[in-house]
């Protein structure tokens, strides 16, 4: 484990709390990379350095505070331009690298599909190619350790120009392969009845924990930032036999680097074709507030329709009003919701009001069709959920959700009254 100093750099002493609050989830990632945090740096400069970023006295300081706790790793919450890694490096004797660099690290650990393999890879390459150009350097003299380790399937990065440009366009012509599959299971999917929920948040809001309640999946959590990368696919079912497919995302979080929106907008364009999206946050935070509102900036960046967003505010099993909260599910609006992936409390209502966004054009039909007319059977699947089938002799008796108006033609075959199935 290596031995870490972080460093942040404020020009706005108004904005203290925010620095606090930034170099506590830079701690956060430092130790999701497996470092051991041992000193932490605050700076107040009015002006950056071209030079350093920070002062030329604060250079000193932490050069000799490297010394005294043995740091092998300087990590700088704030990013930084290649001429002033460099002069860091070269002056404090240690490897430094900024939060940009960090967070590839962790993406380059999480990623385990093919295509976000190739989406760590890329955004790597993007970052480090102005980094190995021209300085008659290779990725390799960095060494190993967190801020170098390379994508899963990453090539030995040279400076040579032409070889880092060949293997972004091999990636990139990868890359939209994988695209055009996903925009082709993207159209058979906007032609199925079945609604499509996506959730999203900030990082260790609880998503995964959230994905897992719903689906009754066991898929992996982790207080971990970023523990989740790649994209999940699961079906959510009601009482009744009505289903969704559900998709886990990766976790937001602020100052993401430009690499990787780039790189990863791919996987987040799945969110526009969502029927519903649930924005899960995590109220126990003193900073919820600002967390929401970094992952509404994403959304507007990637620009998603005009969708219903439900607000979950999630472990509400940390705080002493948790009854209070449960209590405002009945009377909210119908976008926001208080619940607890982990006890399971508010899990219903969601359910609840997920079945009426979702199905709120469809009604319950029973109908009853002569086997002679098995393709118009087969038909409705196309276009309807169809919940049970039963074989009654020379007919089929079908229980199905539908569009009233797509109902129209089928009028005949319609069943009035009570039903005993």
């Amino acid at each position: 484990m290596e031995k870490a100093i972080l460093i942040h750099l404020s020009t706005n002493k108004k904005k203290k709390s925010e620095a606090q609050e930034s170099m506590r989830e830079l701690r956060g990632l430092a130790s999701t990379a497996g470092a051991e945090v041992v000193a932490e740096i605050f700076q107040f400069r009015t002006e950056i350095s071209p030079k350093y970023l920070i002062g030329e006295g604060k250079v000193s300081e932490i050069s000799l505070l490297k010394e005294e706790t043995e740091a092998e790793l300087i990590i700088f919450d704030n990013d930084l331009s290649p001429i002033q890694q460099q002069n860091l490096e070269d002056d404090i004797k240690a490897k430094v690298i900024d939060r940009t660099q960090l967070i590839l690290d962790i993406f380059a650990q999480h990623a385990m599909s093919k295509e976000g393999k190739l989406q760590v890879e890329l955004a790597q390459l993007i970052y480090y190619q102005p980094r190995l150009l021209g300085k008659g350097t290779a990725l390799s003299r960095l060494g190993g350790g967190i801020g170098t380790r390379r994508g899963p399937g990453e090539k030995k990065l040279e400076e040579d120009r032409r070889r880092i440009q060949d293997r972004i366009s091999k990636i990139n012509k990868e890359i939209t392969k994988i695209q055009k599959r996903r925009a082709d299971q993207r159209e058979r999917r906007k032609k199925s009845p079945i609604p499509f929920v996506s959730l999203v948040g900030y990082t260790n809001t609880g998503k995964s924990t959230l994905f897992n309640c719903l689906s009754q999946e066991k898929m992996f959590t982790s207080p971990q930032l970023f523990a989740t990368l790649d994209p999940i696919l699961r079906r959510v079912s009601f009482t009744d036999g009505l289903y969704f497919f559900l998709s886990d995302t990766v976790g937001f979080i602020k100052k993401i680097p430009v690499e990787l929106i780039t790189s990863f907008r791919a996987t987040l364009e799945e969110l526009k074709e969502a029927d519903c999206i649930l924005h899960v946050i995590d109220i126990s935070r003193p900073n919820h507030v600002d967390q929401v509102e970094a992952v509404e900036s994403t959304l507007s960046d990637i620009g998603i329709p005009d969708v219903p967003i439900i607000k979950v505010y999630n472990k509400i099993d940390l705080l002493p009003e948790k009854e209070e909260l449960l209590k405002r599910n009945r009377l909210s609006d119908g976008l926001s919701l208080y619940a607890s992936a982990k006890t399971g409390d508010g899990i219903p209502d969601l359910k609840s009001r997920l079945r009426t966004i979702l199905f709120r054009e469809m009604e319950l039909f029973y109908l009853r069709i002569p086997n002679s007319e098995r393709d118009l059977i087969r038909s409705f699947s196309k276009w309807a959920v169809v919940l049970k089938r039963i074989e009654n002799g020379d007919y089929s008796e079908l229980k199905l959700m539908a569009n009233p108006q797509a109902m129209v033609n089928y009028s005949p075959y319609i069943k009035r009254g009570e039903e005993n199935w």
